[in-house]
């Protein structure tokens, strides 16, 4: 599990969980579909991508606990790297060129986050470097890719108002669980000069936006899945992530645990799939 952990693997399999979320929400029937190895993918290059990026320009960064498994096992993961981009290029020749274009503009975005470009006087510089924006990003990238990958290979047409909301209760979702690992990044982000919202607000009311968020994530569910759309199955499923969500979140005891950011935090996107995958199978038994 360690292992799975580690390699990213696990963080990308969350993204394919959350396809398979989206494809109930918009009332599909959960399939198989190339753009779930394309998700896949793309997840597990663009982590892995970052990782490499680090210890290319930062040699000092190897040798932090963070990156202790990609020392300990460099063939691994150059293997890993390089699995990523020919599994993504043999997924995209499968999926549908509207899936491709409409999720380019997200690509570059992701890229960027961890390729270095020419921002000011000519100094190089990351998305994830511009002031408080890293968060946002991330949030954005995770909600619009996994939304719009079974939107447009659907092909079918959905209300405005649905998927705009599918897309508020995720956005809200993946942001209040990344908070946590900006507040683990406190030092590191400040020797880096970094700005981000813990260093703004400190750990406590960082904590405090997070349980807002997660808030904002229910709330909307609540009010689509109850008054708008009739679906309580998805209700009770997204109250149920809440619930078990807030607890990861605001237990100290489970913060001090092994594996906290990468397994637990990071699960809470499975555990939440697999609940709405459970409700809807319940309603056919």
């Amino acid at each position: 599990m360690k292992t799975i952990i580690n390699s990213n693997l696990y963080i990308s399999l969350a993204a394919v969980f959350f396809c398979i979320e989206t494809q109930i929400q918009l009332g599909l029937k959960p399939q198989w579909h190339p753009y779930l190895f394309l998700i896949f993918f793309a997840t597990l290059f663009e982590y892995n991508l970052h990782r490499l990026i680090t210890i290319v320009t930062n040699k000092e960064a190897l040798q932090t606990e963070k990156h202790r498994w990609v020392r300990e096992n460099k063939g691994a993961f150059y293997f890993l790297v390089l699995a990523s981009i020919v599994g993504f290029a043999a997924a995209a020749m499968l999926a549908k060129k509207e899936v491709l274009f409409a999720l380019s503009p997200i690509a570059f975005i992701t890229f960027f986050y961890s390729i270095p470009f020419f921002g000011k006087n000519g100094n190089l510089l990351r998305l994830r470097e511009i002031p408080y924006l890293k968060i946002f990003l991330i949030a954005f990238v995770w909600a619009s890719s996994t939304l719009l990958l079974p939107l447009i290979h659907s092909g079918l047409e959905f209300t405005t108002v649905d998927t705009m909301l599918i897309f508020i209760e995720r956005f809200f979702f993946v942001f209040s669980i990344t908070i946590p690992f900006d507040i683990r990044d406190i030092q590191s982000d400040k020797r880096a000069s970094l700005k981000t919202i813990p260093l703004l607000f400190s750990e406590k009311k960082s904590y405090a936006i997070s349980y807002f968020s997660l808030s904002i994530f229910l709330v909307v569910s609540i009010f689509h899945y109850t008054i708008l759309f009739k679906s309580y199955s998805l209700a009770i499923a997204f109250g149920l992530s809440f619930i078990a969500t807030f607890i990861c979140l605001y237990s100290k005891k489970i913060r001090e645990m092994s594996y906290y950011h990468y397994g637990i935090l990071d699960g809470t996107i499975i555990f939440q799939a697999v609940l709405v995958v459970f409700f809807y199978y319940l309603k056919f038994l």
